[in-house]
């Protein structure tokens, strides 16, 4: 059954896009630090122990097979599954969701290295689904283009593979017996034996259940209902044209919703749309639903927007302006009305969305 926006009895969930210097393309410019450090593990550290530490529920990490060099001249980029396994041992309670392409990986290994995430981040780890198709998206794996009307099919495919092989062993499966010489039970191991058009899984897999059972799925709405999602990431030209494309995303079957919002602040004397004038001559922003001004009104916007979906995804213009300016100003402003509370620590990232464990199917078939 579709959900309902987000229920008085649990909070609103706020999450925020890390990639690189920000959502705008100009962002480098304006970034406080040299352009190589966007390889590196303190560039990592800083941004989303910053995030954590404000308070935000999730973070998220864009990825993409090929690179832009572009102005800033960085000619290549830390793969997001390994952003987020860095940042899981230096952060405490916030969500990590890299985006993970499904049309040119392979399946068995998503499925094996997001467990492994969801164990290094004790239960905080979430899969954003990508399903870019682009010419050179194919060609740096030497395969052809997807026909655009297979790549729903194939994105839930390889979704639907994941979570069999995350079932594929069961909760007790590991049981360590020393007296016997037996570290696991292997008739509590099962085969996925998923067929698609274009791959097939055995399984089972090389990891033990996820430490959330499955993580929770998060996928851009326009893949639904083909792909079964967790949370859907609802966007819209506007701020408000997000209700209905939430209401919609409901209607597809998405348990959960997260609505996407590009920010731009005022900050340090600077006012937001002079700071987005300055961005813009340098280069266009394709972003969508969009806020600029200031702290105060972002507060009020997001007010509006929890009545309308599970949460807020923000993507800031510029890291290293708009995220303090989100950590001292607009987060407490919503704790203090009591519209947001932190995640809790020691929790998980499906408790942070309402969603319970799920059971696992292969047990679940056996009991009947």
């Amino acid at each position: 059954m579709p959900s309902s926006p987000t229920p008085k009895n649990r909070s609103a969930v706020l999450g925020i896009e890390l990639d690189g210097d920000g959502a705008h393309p100009a962002a480098w410019r304006f970034a406080a630090h040299e352009p190589g450090a966007l390889l590196t593990g303190t560039r990592i550290r800083e941004t989303v122990q910053a995030a954590d530490i404000a308070g935000f529920h999730l973070a998220t990490f864009h990825d993409s097979r090929t690179t832009d060099t572009g102005a800033a001249g960085i000619a290549g980029r830390i793969d997001a599954v390994q952003r987020a396994a860095f940042a899981s041992p230096v952060t405490r309670s916030i969500g990590l969701v890299p985006e993970v392409g499904v049309i040119y990986t392979e399946p068995f290994h998503v499925a094996t290295q997001l467990a492994s995430l969801d164990y290094s981040s004790r239960g905080r780890a979430g899969w954003l689904v990508s399903a870019e198709n682009t010419l050179q998206e194919a060609r740096s794996v030497g395969r052809d283009v997807l026909p655009a009307g297979e790549v729903g099919a194939e994105a839930a495919d390889v979704v639907e593979s994941a979570r069999r092989l995350w079932d594929s062993w069961e909760d007790d499966a590991v049981i360590r017996d020393a007296a016997t010489g037996r570290y696991l039970d292997a008739g509590k191991l099962h085969y996925a034996d998923f067929e698609a058009g274009r791959f097939s899984v055995k399984g089972p897999s090389i990891i033990p259940r996820p430490f959330q059972g499955q993580l929770p799925v998060f996928a851009p709405a326009a893949l639904l209902p083909s792909v079964e999602a967790d949370v859907a990431l609802v966007s819209a030209a506007t701020p408000e044209e997000l209700a209905p494309e939430a209401e919609a995303a409901r209607n597809a079957g998405a348990p959960r919703t997260l609505l996407e919002l590009d920010v731009v602040l005022d900050a340090r004397g600077w006012r937001a749309a002079d700071r987005l004038a300055e961005l813009d001559a340098h280069g266009h922003w394709d972003g969508g639903a969009r806020y600029v001004g200031n702290a105060a009104g972002l507060a009020e916007l997001l007010a509006e927007l929890f009545q309308q979906g599970d949460g807020v995804r923000i993507s800031p213009a510029v890291l290293d302006t708009d995220l303090p300016e989100l950590a001292a100003l607009v987060l407490p402003e919503l704790r203090r009305t009591g519209l947001l509370s932190g995640p809790v620590p020691g929790g998980t990232l499906r408790e942070s969305f309402g969603l319970s464990r799920p059971a696992n199917r292969y047990a679940a078939a056996a009991a009947l």
